[in-house]
């Protein structure tokens, strides 16, 4: 919308002159999240997508990890870590935009295809990655002949390779996980190496 205004001087020398000036006034506004603000598809494949989700009244260019502003909401191929997307208004431009919005702690789902469980600090637990907002869904790990060897919660701090207070061997473990995607229940299967 455009909008006029005539400034009129009061005061001499210049008494009664008038100066008309234009401007254009432009809807805009930092992001807001709806939901949580982000979606992930295609859990557990090479091929992750995040869709950023929010709503307001600009024109907005979104960013995954400062990498360069596009105009989708959509970033494919997200490799697996914690991830923050940036949200810009773009309508007037950048640089007069609203403060940018940020999503942090934006996790694909995903596991790690091993851990090593030796007390160093590092990968000393296996968890599945993105689901720990979900903890009421349960992860079962099984051994090579099928036998359940844990149950947990993916908000839990992860299996730390026993079994009844044993260490388990070096080898590979089965597990089963419902998770939520699009609506509705999945199902997914694979396998990882406990290496010690």
């Amino acid at each position: 919308r455009t909008y006029t205004v005539k400034m009129t001087s009061v005061s001499p020398p210049q008494l009664g002159c008038s100066q008309t000036d234009s401007f254009q006034v432009i809807q805009s506004g930092q992001a807001v999240a709806v939901g949580v603000g982000y979606e992930v598809s295609n859990a557990f494949s090479d091929m992750q997508t995040i869709t950023v989700t929010v709503t307001g009244y600009g024109s907005y260019l979104y960013s995954l990890d400062g990498g360069p502003r596009q105009t989708s909401n959509v970033f494919e191929n997200v490799p697996l870590g914690v991830h923050t997307i940036t949200v810009w208004d773009d309508k007037g431009g950048v640089a007069s935009s609203c403060d940018p919005f940020q999503l942090t702690g934006v996790q694909i789902i995903d596991y790690p295809h091993y851990f090593t469980p030796n007390g160093d600090g590092i990968n000393d637990t296996w968890n599945i990655v993105g689901l720990e907002d979900y903890p009421s869904l349960q992860i079962n790990i099984f051994d090579r002949f099928g036998k359940l060897i844990k149950q947990m919660s993916p908000a839990s701090k992860g299996w730390d390779g026993t079994y009844n207070g044993n260490l388990m061997p070096s080898t590979d473990y089965w597990f089963t996980v419902k998770y939520p995607e699009a609506g509705a229940m999945k199902e997914f299967k694979a396998h990882f190496a406990l290496k010690r």
